[in-house]
């Protein structure tokens, strides 16, 4: 038994009408799902009935999808377009450099932590030593001018080695050191 082909028209009968309404409604929005989820579509989908109740179906935000359709129906020239193949290869080599490059800061980040040194030869480990303590240096420098603004009880500075002794003046300071030494 096959279906019969019906005459599309307005159909007479009120009861009958509300009921084919509500079934159609529900095969056009099960079909709007269907090619949303097949085909990656956004859709968005308005139905007012005879009696002007709404009813709505969106394949994500409905407010995103009307929004951008207003853009487009006003900017008709500023279509957007899929990105060709060349552009999606540059952007993927251009992700692939990024992640080398993040690589190896973060690698440079760890050694000058001391950490992962087990595989630097000697002429690197002196490298390395070198970018510490000019590192070091300017630390220092910055600290000599943040509490030369302070005034800080502490008399002077020697740099040998690229290491920062600070000689204090405050008896106080002194006397704490000391007595932690005593009980070490």
């Amino acid at each position: 038994m096959t279906r019969q082909k019906i005459e599309i028209k307005k159909i007479d009968n009120i009861t009958a009408r509300q009921v084919t309404f509500s079934k159609r409604r529900r095969g056009l929005f099960k079909k709007a799902l269907e090619l949303s989820t097949l085909c990656d579509a956004e859709i968005a989908l308005l139905v007012f009935s005879a009696t002007g109740k709404l009813f709505e179906y969106s394949s994500s935000s409905m407010q995103q999808v009307i929004e951008r359709y207003s853009f487009h129906s006003e900017n008709p020239d500023k279509l957007v377009s899929q990105p060709s193949l060349d552009a999606l290869e540059h952007e993927r080599n251009r992700l692939d450099s990024l992640k080398a490059e993040l690589e190896e800061k973060t690698t440079e980040l760890r050694r000058m932590k001391g950490e992962e040194l087990q595989e630097l030869s000697l002429e690197e480990i002196k490298e390395l030593e070198k970018m510490v303590e000019a590192g070091l240096s300017r630390v220092a420098e910055l600290k000599v001018c943040f509490l030369d603004q302070f005034d800080a009880p502490l008399a002077h500075f020697k740099l040998r080695k690229g290491y920062v002794f600070w000689f204090v003046q405050d008896q106080r300071v002194v006397k704490e050191i000391n007595s932690l030494k005593k009980k070490v």
